[in-house]
């Protein structure tokens, strides 16, 4: 069983900056993309950063310049730094993972999320 365990969310002030981590943990052979994604409340669960298994990178535009996802694929973890934030950055965050098992199957999971919260 493959299991993604996300830290790093809390209370920030406007401009601040936080860093969110997920590590994947359980049977897994390879590593396929990575990505963020964040629910604002009543809001859709939208793409935030993806990051390929050839650690190219895409960003949703509001938040392009500001964040940067990154992976340690020794450690099975993906990153989001995330800078200057704002009040709209508020989301809970979800971290998401395609990958191979050892039973050869793909499969593509969700952590639990972590709340950020940009507020003065």
């Amino acid at each position: 069983q493959v299991q993604l365990v996300e830290s790093g969310g809390g209370l920030v002030q406007p401009g601040g900056s936080l860093r969110l981590s997920c590590v994947a943990s359980g049977s897994i052979v390879r590593i396929n993309n990575m990505a963020w994604y964040r629910q604002a409340p009543g809001r859709q669960r939208d793409l935030v950063a993806v990051i390929s298994s050839s650690s190219s990178t895409r960003y949703e535009d509001s938040v392009k310049g500001r964040f940067t996802i990154s992976r340690d694929n020794a450690k099975n973890t993906v990153y989001l730094q995330m800078n200057s934030l704002k009040a709209e950055d508020t989301a809970v965050y979800y971290c998401n993972v395609a990958a191979l098992t050892s039973r050869y199957a793909d499969i593509n999971i969700w952590g639990k999320g972590t709340l950020v919260t940009v507020s003065s």
